[in-house]
């Protein structure tokens, strides 16, 4: 079976930083992309942030120089580093990746709440 475990979320003030983690598992095929989304309460979920097999990487403008996406392939987890937290990234971050079978897997959502 297959499953995206995320974890970091929680409480962070204005200026400061979380790491969230998306450990996956039970992915026979090869994943190609891996990505970051939000969605704030009465919200669509957006794109945050992605990466591709070759590397390459593109950030919503809202978070453009203040996150960064990243992977560690030998343990199959991507983790998105948040820097100089705004109370506007206020959401429940999704974890997505996609598969040469042209599959798309979720994870199950963390909590990430900005406040002073």
């Amino acid at each position: 079976q297959v499953q995206l475990v995320e974890s970091g979320g929680g409480l962070a003030q204005p200026g400061g930083s979380l790491r969230l983690s998306c450990v996956a598992s039970g992915i026979t095929s090869t994943i190609l992309t891996t990505a970051w989304y939000r969605q704030a309460p009465g919200n669509q979920r957006e794109f945050v942030a992605v990466k591709t097999i070759g590397g390459v990487t593109n950030y919503a403008d809202s978070v453009k120089g203040r996150f960064a996406i990243s992977r560690d392939d030998a343990k199959t987890t991507v983790f998105l580093q948040m820097d100089r937290l705004r109370p506007e990234d206020t959401a429940v971050y999704y974890c997505k990746i996609g598969t040469s079978q042209f599959q798309n897997y979720w994870g199950q959502g963390t909590q990430v709440t900005v406040s002073s």
